[in-house]
């Protein structure tokens, strides 16, 4: 997959390069009961030019917490290898309702985790998108689907979740190898365990770490700990680290991304038209455990373990469904190796917290793991080293009542990947960045107003024998700026809103810079500028 094809997201169709948005004049002094659809300004999936075929997952709506159950099968006329597949997720509702969380899953295995969007009376449709050429394995032969938004439907909340999920199957082979096997975790008496191919020579694991749509979980960067006055409680604060370990060692060590879903901050009009990045289709966390391989290949189950660093022991709150990606040898039957690094820095994690008019939480953490491990492959002896380092700072300021209540908060996760043998040397780092910086105030005349900015940034670089061969910077931004009265019918609210994204991504594959901007629900802009 090349680095440009990570950006997967489409939420609603996108208007072309010419497309007319709305001059001043059309723009309305406030929200009305309608506006217009969930738009981001991410790419779509590049598709091949090539032969095609669908099938439909899903064809459900969602009233309650009953999930989607059906059956999927391989598409006829376009052979069982492909050159791309592309998921895509049209939905509608309309009425009154909250977002929502939801997922897929096809043989078991997690392909889509996402959230809805906050209807209009008159209704809203969106599209999501994405690439799950990587999940080859998994549609190649008749798997159970499941697939589940809970919802609740009553006389208030009248917003029935209608949804339509295909594949589209593109024929030809893919640009890079995808994965042989795709697997998940099974559930045992110990735990959850994993059993790999005894010829596995490359494994990632992914897990699609969401906090919770309600509780504090949803909104962990903001909880403090004692003896902080605070609505929001956590006993070490608001670092949250998302693990995983191969028979109870450390494996691998993440940022989870500050989601915002599109009720986030208690200020729906935010999110109306354009979500927060990612709102509509979660990336995983991704962990390199190709160094644990050689004891992995051993033909018996290990335990994996995933978990949250900093959630209050058995409060609820995540969600870490985990699968497996392997690559394996196909010139012998087993490889062998062993894990001959597996080094952790103390978790570093201070909040401190300041009493006043404003009070004031100011947290410092950070985490650095390195796990190193060969295998002796048909290709030669193949050492790979993945270090990983996480940071965190915020500041969090608040008043009593909490009618101001304000985060600047930035997570760095920086990873290496090295690979050496044979005579050849390839080395991978990974640069991300993530920023939220928002301000909730709830005035006298109970208006409350959010401005808020959420940033997503990664550089990724590739050197192969000490030459570049790859890189790509992406930068998406979103910031908005969102008013309404309280405690009142939705008809007296007089909300008022603007918002504004742009997604960029260079890179040695080409460019991309896209801006949406909105006032009020109407688009007001929508440019393309490579």
């Amino acid at each position: 997959m090349s680095m440009l094809a990570g950006a997967t997201l489409l939420a609603s169709a996108l208007l072309g390069t010419g497309a007319a948005t709305a001059q001043a004049a059309d723009v309305p002094a406030e929200f009305g009961t309608d506006w217009h659809d969930p738009v981001t300004a991410a790419p779509p999936v590049d598709r091949p030019h090539t032969r095609s075929c669908q099938v439909t997952l899903a064809d459900a709506q969602f009233r309650d917490f009953t999930p989607y159950r059906g059956t999927y099968t391989p598409p006829q006329g376009c052979g069982d290898h492909w050159s791309k597949v592309v998921l895509r997720l049209d939905g509608k509702v309309k009425g009154r309702q909250y977002d929502r969380l939801g997922y897929l899953h096809v043989g078991g295995v997690e392909v889509l985790r996402t959230s809805t969007p906050e209807p209009s009376p008159d209704g809203i449709a969106w599209h999501v998108e994405k690439d799950v050429t990587r999940y080859s394995d998994t549609f190649r032969s008749a798997q159970d689907v499941e697939m589940l938004i809970g919802n609740v439907v009553d006389d208030t909340y009248t917003g029935v979740i209608d949804v339509h999920v295909t594949l589209t199957f593109y024929a030809g082979r893919p640009a890079e190898r995808t994965p042989d096997r795709v697997l998940t975790l099974a559930d045992t008496p110990g735990g959850t365990t994993l059993t790999t191919p005894r010829n596995s020579e490359r494994i990632v694991a992914e897990v699609y770490a969401t906090g919770s749509g309600g509780g504090c979980e949803e909104f962990w960067y903001l909880t403090v700990a004692d003896p902080a006055s605070y609505s929001c409680k956590a006993d070490h604060g608001p670092y949250r680290e998302v693990q995983i370990k191969v028979d109870g060692q450390l494996a691998g060590i993440a940022a989870p991304f500050p989601n915002v879903w599109t009720g986030g901050w208690s200020n729906p009009f935010l999110w109306y038209v354009v979500p927060a990045p990612g709102a509509f289709d979660v990336r995983p966390v991704q962990y390199d455990l190709t160094p644990f391989a050689g004891l992995l290949d051993d033909g018996r189950p290990h335990r994996i373990e995933v978990s949250v660093v900093g959630v209050p022991a058995g409060q609820p709150g995540w969600s870490t469904p985990v699968n497996v990606l392997v690559w394996q040898d196909t010139h012998r039957a087993h490889v062998t190796g062993a894990l001959t690094a597996d080094r952790a820095t103390d978790l570093a994690n201070t909040s401190t917290y300041t009493p006043g008019s404003q009070n004031r939480v100011n947290t410092e953490a950070g985490h650095r793991l390195t796990v190193s491990g060969y295998l002796d492959t048909s290709h030669g002896r193949v050492t790979t080293t993945v270090t990983r380092t996480l940071a965190n700072t915020s500041v969090h300021r608040w008043t009593d009542g909490e009618n101001t209540d304000a985060l600047d908060a930035t997570w760095t996760d920086d990873e290496m990947v090295s690979t050496g043998g044979h005579g050849h040397a390839r080395t991978t780092r990974t640069h991300r960045t993530y920023t939220l910086d928002g301000t909730t105030t709830i005035g006298t005349d109970n208006r409350l107003r959010t401005v808020l900015t959420l940033g997503d940034r990664a550089s990724v670089t590739e050197r192969r024998d000490g030459l570049s061969t790859a890189w790509s910077r992406l930068d998406d931004t979103y910031s908005g700026d969102a008013a309404y009265t309280i405690d009142v019918p939705r008809d007296q609210r007089h909300a008022v809103g603007t918002s504004h994204e742009r997604y960029r991504l260079h890179g040695s594959d080409g460019c991309y810079d896209h801006s949406l901007a909105t006032a009020q629900g109407v688009l007001t802009e929508d440019r393309d500028r490579c």
